[in-house]
Parts: C-alpha cells; sequence; structure tokens
C-alpha cells in the first residue's frame, strides 16, 4: 500500500507517518499543500492507495485539491480522508459533500487515525 499525507505542517505530516508506521505501508509521500499534491499524483500516475488530506494549507487548500482531483477521471475513485484542526461543521460538510471518503479532527490520537485508515482500507478493499 502507498499514502500520499498532504499538510502544510511537516510536524503533522510527521505526526500521521509515526500513527501509520505500524499498519505496513511500503511508500509514503508527502507534501506541502494541496497544488503540490495535485502535482505529485499526475507523476506518479495517481498510484497510491489512498490520501489523508488537511484542509486549512496555503496555495492550494485540501478542499480546492479535493474538487480538482474528483474533477479528474483517475482521481474519481481515489479514497480520501480530510484533516482539519478546526472542528467547523461547515467545513467538514463542504469537505463530504465535494467527495471525502472521511475526515479526522486534530488533535488526534494515533489510534483514533488508525482506525480512520483502517476504515477506508476494508471499505474500498485496499491491498
Amino acid at each position: 500500500m502507498k499514502v500520499l499525507l498532504v499538510d502544510d505542517s511537516s510536524t503533522m505530516r510527521k505526526i500521521q507517518k509515526n500513527a501509520l508506521k505500524g499498519m505496513a505501508f511500503e511508500e509514503i509521500k508527502e507534501a506541502e499543500n494541496g497544488r503540490a499534491a495535485i502535482d505529485i499524483l499526475k507523476e506518479i500516475n495517481f498510484e497510491v492507495s489512498f490520501m489523508i488530506c488537511d484542509i486549512n494549507m496555503p496555495i492550494m487548500s485540501g478542499i480546492e485539491a479535493l474538487k480538482e482531483i474528483r474533477a479528474m477521471p483517475a482521481g474519481q475513485d481515489l479514497p480520501i480522508l480530510m484533516c482539519t484542526s478546526v472542528a467547523d461543521k461547515g467545513q467538514v460538510i463542504e469537505a463530504i459533500k465535494s467527495g471525502a471518503n472521511g475526515y479526522v479532527v486534530k488533535p488526534f490520537k494515533p489510534d483514533e487515525l488508525c482506525a480512520k485508515v483502517t476504515d477506508l482500507i476494508e471499505k474500498f478493499n485496499i491491498k
């Protein structure tokens, strides 16, 4: 399995990587904003198992990236879990309506993130 972590905070990406350490990912790619994530996805032909993406980022927000990814044929079925540091129901609703497959509110416990990822893996039969 391969995963793409998208967050403008390198500390948060490190926390996510550490939380996912025990889940047997062969590769974890990282991007610091939505634009960089889209560039990486195109570069690797969308060959990731799923993506974890922050909502609030500079250059291109997670929701803007989500909408752009969902508009591309290769991105329509990519499982995407959104993260937000604010429990803003409006943002969460917009993300879900835009095609997110789930969300987690920061700060989260490592086992909470792993549970959300496990749900995605099972729901989408990711191997």
